[in-house]
């Protein structure tokens, strides 16, 4: 059975919906697999610095970011 393509926006709304409290994050993990999250990662990092591709080097960040504890 074909799956349709991941739409990154109902995946946002999915995350979205934890971030407001709204889902519990098992719920909402659930949502983001059967949502396709998976494959769109996958494409996203197809072109990846292993593959030729223009992406970030493993373990960089991008400049001005900081991680929020």
């Amino acid at each position: 059975m074909d799956r349709p393509a991941p739409d990154p926006n109902k995946l946002l709304a999915a995350w979205m919906q934890w971030e407001r409290g709204e889902e519990t994050p098992g719920r909402v993990m659930a949502n983001l697999k059967t949502g396709g999250l998976r494959e769109l990662l996958e494409s996203l990092t197809a072109g990846g610095p292993s593959q030729g591709g223009a992406g970030p080097a493993a373990g960089s960040t991008p400049p001005g970011w900081a991680p929020v504890v």
